[in-house]
């Protein structure tokens, strides 16, 4: 009718199935595929969009998770997607994505699926009107973004983070790679307990981390003193950028050996030393003018960058009303 192109859209869940294709970024690979497959309560969907050709134009990577809640006793489960998805050349890619979210949205939409999450979008204003049109709602987000390929990290420190970082290393903390299972175990209950009451923070289960941390695109980091882990992080790394995906320290008992903050170092000048252009911290929450994290996150001399997260709950009434709570 007005020229625009249609395409078929596959929603692949068993790994045997993936087709051939091209594939840079690490959030929409059939790596991570495969160890979202092998995660309990995790089921990993590749969209994958066709032209008229039979060239697959484009395709995105979705994580369903499983999740009970005891109060009210409810089974359900969320999906989750990092960024937009990969796409061949030449293709109007908000196009491509229009047609895989619709059918996504419309499969996960007849299932025990609670919500939707699209998060770190390539451009803020990315298919915002085909997010509109699916019934997604927009929440303002807070990124950091540092930048590893203009200067050394250390030109870019905060004067009292350079400090803090300069007294834990004199009283002998050390960050380095898990080195066997037992520490792995360890960085994973740590985590987990750090965020067992936080709000809206999902942490999967250990087996994912123990699948990514054979892989090359991952690193997972702990922080130690006097032979205890005090803090930790699970990086990965994708087109010549560094993402920290967890972060967690015992804060409390440890404060004064400043966990968080070697920790993250480490993460910083591993992906600077190792030639990446940036780090990218993907979670500092909601853009409140008071966010502690935010601003301990900056010391490192990154950069605030607004974005949206794009939401869709399943019961149409409360969609319905967060989108007016949201409404733009």
């Amino acid at each position: 009718m007005n020229g625009t192109p249609t395409y078929n859209i596959d929603i692949i869940t068993d790994e045997k199935a993936l087709p051939d294709m091209a594939s840079d970024d690490l959030f929409h690979s059939r790596g991570l595929f495969h160890v979202l497959s092998v995660t309990p309560r995790h089921k990993p969907y590749m969209v994958v969009a066709g032209d008229a050709s039979g060239r697959i134009a484009g395709h995105l990577l979705v994580s369903v998770r499983s999740r009970g809640s005891l109060l009210p006793p409810y089974w359900y489960s969320q999906a989750r997607i990092y960024g937009t998805g990969e796409y061949a050349e030449g293709v109007d890619e908000e196009e491509v994505f229009s047609s895989m979210l619709s059918a996504l949205t419309q499969r996960l939409g007849k299932g025990r699926c609670l919500y939707i999450e699209v998060s770190d979008l390539k451009q803020k204003m990315f298919a915002y009107s085909h997010f509109k049109q699916c019934g997604y709602f927009p929440v303002r987000w807070q990124e950091v973004h540092n930048s590893l390929h203009s200067k050394a990290p250390e030109e870019r420190l905060g004067e009292k983070t350079a400090r803090l970082i300069r007294e834990a290393y004199d009283m002998g903390v050390e960050t380095r790679e898990v080195e066997n299972e037992e520490e792995l175990h360890a960085f994973y209950k740590m985590l987990h307990g750090f965020y067992r009451l936080k709000l809206r923070r999902f942490i999967p289960p250990e087996k994912q981390f123990i699948e990514l941390n054979q892989e090359e695109y991952c690193r997972i980091f702990i922080t130690k003193y006097k032979g205890k882990v005090i803090g930790g992080s699970c990086c990965v790394f994708s087109e010549n950028n560094a993402y920290l995906w967890y972060l967690a320290s015992k804060r409390k008992s440890y404060r004064h050996q400043h966990p968080n903050t070697v920790t993250v170092w480490h993460a910083i000048r591993f992906a600077y030393d190792h030639g990446y252009d940036h780090i990218r911290f993907m979670d500092v929450g909601l853009p409140f003018k008071k966010n502690p994290f935010r601003d301990f996150i900056l010391s490192f001399g990154g950069k605030p960058v607004g974005n949206y997260r794009w939401f869709r709950f399943s019961p149409r009434i409360l969609n319905r009303l967060l989108q007016w709570i949201y409404k733009e």
